[in-house]
């Protein structure tokens, strides 16, 4: 049905065969941009082109982030064990210069030589790779046998502004070609001379690099086993972890092929709530497939009357028929209006922001049925402050059907009470009460609910189509309110409770 606008200028064009038994029949237009359009101005729905898998962009973060942190720790580690090697290897040529000193005494003739031999043998064997050497002074430097003809250059004796190590240095020479060494020396003044003695101990760093090379590869080999078990271990994680939604899309396909409704296999917390979203996705689109399929019942059941007068009419070849196809014709397009008009309140619905003072829309109304039934008289009361979440057209619709059928099957007197404080049992806060009260003959109790379907009429000897009450209920529950029929304790007549939500 459509809606009864507060328009200033009569409704002149209403014909009395619109007048349906069940509301209002004024011809519904479709506002600027709304409507079905035609055919060809659907534009098909353009599937989203899928992007990077969920598994691929999960392999690709656990794969960069085990590269990083092993690369890190094995880079960390390779310093922290090759520093050690090397201190190792220094605290040993420590230990031999720190003997040589002990074994150091002076002769008669003011140079040094050892009271004890060194232990080690390799000093003894030429190019060993094991060296030690005493320089000080106008002396000519003292080297061991493993030396043969090659002297060590030495720092702290080649210096001429009086370099002096008391503490031990480390440092790595390349003199000798093709044998690398690490030098620990230091300067002292021995018991009865004043010249200062500088005491090296050279080792090739041969043993130290093949142990540092040992070490490296030690680490290499295991933080690969270590990177390949953690990805494979991050990959049977990721399709371990995303295996539930394999299973959601194997129950979607399962609902597609086999007409199941409803997704009921046992899923992870933290995939039940898509499923829950998806079973309310389903539960909203039936309830969608079920209003479109009690319109067109609607519908259909509106336009077979018109035309089968106009096929009676045309099999007769009836006098008339020119203006029995006229307005048979107007009767049909103003169901098809209503029709749209409902199809557009799901859709208005589904966007779920809209707001609308009851109490405007009913005196808005008021005005239109005033002029219809100028003879009635129609009060309106109740808060003026009530919103409910309906688009302004469908409310109009509503209180337009329902306040003109008292005005028209009552008996003249018509009262609106809007959230009435006198409504007895609990009351929802969330939903908004309105009364239409009439003082006709109401309708019996036995009649109150078969009066919803549509094309069913009680008052046969003014015309209609029966749709007025149907339409009510249809669009009221596409909002998610109510309808029903009871009778008026003051006027007597017939009493409709409408419960609509109220809008946050």
């Amino acid at each position: 049905m459509a809606s009864v606008t507060a328009s200033t200028t009569p409704p002149t064009h209403r014909a009395p065969e619109a007048a349906a038994a069940g509301g209002v029949d004024a011809p519904a237009t479709l506002p600027d941009g709304e409507g079905l359009g035609s055919p060809d101005e659907v534009t098909p729905a353009r599937t989203a082109k899928p992007r990077a898998s969920l598994a691929r962009r999960m392999g690709m973060i656990a794969a960069g982030w085990i590269f990083v942190l092993l690369l890190g720790g094995g880079i960390a580690l390779e310093r922290t064990l090759t520093t050690q090697v090397e201190a190792n290897f220094d605290e040993q040529l420590d230990y031999i210069l720190t003997a040589m000193i002990a074994s150091a005494e002076i002769d008669a003739s003011g140079e040094v030589y050892f009271y004890r031999t060194l232990g080690d043998q390799r000093f003894l064997e030429p190019g060993s790779g094991l060296y030690w050497q005493i320089s000080g002074g106008n002396y000519e430097p003292w080297p061991s046998r493993s030396l043969w003809d090659r002297t060590l250059k030495l720092r702290g004796a080649s210096s001429s502004n009086g370099h002096f190590d008391s503490e031990v240095h480390f440092y790595n020479s390349d003199q000798f070609a093709g044998e690398p060494l690490r030098i620990a020396e230091r300067t002292v003044i021995l018991p009865g001379s004043e010249t200062r003695w500088t005491f090296a101990v050279a080792s090739a760093t041969e043993q130290m690099d093949t142990q540092i090379g040992r070490v490296r590869l030690i680490l290499i080999w295991s933080f690969l086993v270590l990177g390949l078990g953690l990805l494979v271990m991050a990959l049977l994680q990721i399709r371990y972890g995303l295996s539930p939604l394999r299973r959601v899309r194997a129950a979607i396909q399962k609902l597609r092929t086999t007409g199941a409704n409803r997704i009921t296999d046992p899923l992870p917390l933290e995939v039940q709530p898509l499923v829950e979203e998806l079973n309310a996705l389903l539960d909203h689109s039936e309830k969608q497939a079920e209003e479109a399929r009690r319109h067109a019942g609607n519908l259909a059941h509106a336009l077979k009357t018109p035309l089968t007068v106009l096929t009676n009419a045309a099999t007769a070849r009836a006098p008339d028929l020119g203006d029995a196809v006229m307005r048979e014709t107007r009767t049909m397009q103003r169901h098809v209006d209503h029709h749209l008009a409902r199809a557009r309140a799901v859709g208005r619905r589904a966007i779920g922001h809209a707001r609308t003072n009851v109490m405007a829309s009913a005196e808005a109304v008021r005005r239109a049925v005033e002029r219809l039934y100028p003879e009635g008289r129609l009060d309106i009361a109740g808060s003026r402050s009530a919103t409910v979440a309906l688009e302004r057209q469908d409310l109009d619709e509503l209180l337009g059907n329902l306040i003109e059928n008292a005005a028209k099957y009552g008996g003249g007197s018509v009262f609106v009470t809007i959230d009435p404080e006198e409504a007895e049992g609990p009351q929802d806060p969330a939903m908004c009460l309105i009364w239409v009260e009439d003082d006709g003959t109401g309708i019996p109790e036995a009649e109150r609910e078969r009066i919803f379907d549509r094309g069913v009429r009680l008052d046969t000897d003014k015309p209609g189509t029966g749709l007025g009450l149907a339409i009510v209920r249809d669009v009221a529950e596409i909002y998610g309110g109510s309808v029903k029929l009871g009778t008026s304790e003051d006027l007597g007549g017939l009493l409709v409770e409408l419960r609509l939500p109220r809008a946050n």
